[in-house]
């Protein structure tokens, strides 16, 4: 199925590791441009390189999408480089102290912990969107893939500003997907269960939850590939998926099926 995005654009944030590094590699081997933007210079430009060893085009960017000049920046750089925008990946987020040392209840969540999971896993979502959308609009449309969670599609106890803040990018979603649909702009999300990543690694190591807990609270028994989200991505961004727009589409192994 190689050629699935040929020729076309894709920004992707957090794209220097985890699910970001994943679909950036799987974008680029499926003939795309690729503009990789995280705050982390060395995990985005190694990205870089890996795309670029492989024989495909891409660039860093780097960039806190919690911070409107940067995302507008950003997005400006990807058309100045490529001259276009096509697809985008705004999967930037972090889980904040829900990660470290167990779970954190509402009443203890600190004020901090809050905006700066809001600021990044929500605000950074809507301002990539802003930015997003009108470079889309002058090529005559394009895709957007928000990552929210299957905590954006359910309640977890402990996880508050996390649950909040996705939960928020699926409505996000929705209501974007609405507006621009008449547009030529697909507008849609994946929700990942557990997934190999770093995050999910600092999360065991916090103790917020085990790693048997956690492929014991997925029906398929095991948790999921970033390349699995990546493949979900690419579906959605490909001409393939057409006829979808306001999806939050769990990728997750069958957890909220529950």
């Amino acid at each position: 199925m190689a050629g699935r995005v040929s020729g076309k654009v894709v920004l992707i944030t957090g794209g220097g590791s985890g699910i970001g590094r994943a679909t950036a590699i799987v974008f680029a081997r499926e003939g795309a441009k690729v503009a990789i933007a995280d705050y982390n210079r060395e995990g985005g430009e190694q990205t870089v390189r890996m795309i670029k060893d492989a024989g495909s085009q891409a660039l860093f960017i780097e960039a806190n999408v919690a911070i409107a000049t940067q995302v507008e920046a950003m997005v400006a750089k990807t058309v100045e480089t490529y001259g276009r925008l096509d697809c985008a990946f705004n999967n930037a987020g972090i889980e904040g102290e829900m990660g470290h040392g167990g779970p954190i209840n509402t009443a203890d969540c600190s004020e901090e912990n809050w905006a700066r999971i809001i600021a990044i896993n929500l605000t950074g979502v809507f301002l990539c969107m802003k930015y997003e959308i009108p470079q889309m609009l002058k090529s005559g449309g394009g895709s957007i893939v928000n990552t929210a969670s299957a905590a954006g599609l359910i309640g977890l106890p402990g996880g508050t500003a996390y649950v909040a803040s996705k939960h928020g990018v699926a409505g996000l979603t929705k209501s974007a997907a609405l507006e621009y649909a008449k547009s030529g702009i697909r507008i849609n999300a994946v929700c990942p269960g557990f997934i190999r990543t770093a995050m999910v690694e600092r999360t065991i190591d916090g103790g917020a939850i085990s790693e048997d807990a956690m492929i014991a609270a997925e029906p398929i028994g095991r948790i999921g590939r970033p390349e699995e989200i990546a493949n979900a991505v690419l579906f959605l961004c490909s001409d393939d998926a057409s006829y979808v727009t306001g999806l939050p589409m769990p990728v997750d192994g069958g957890y909220v099926a529950q």
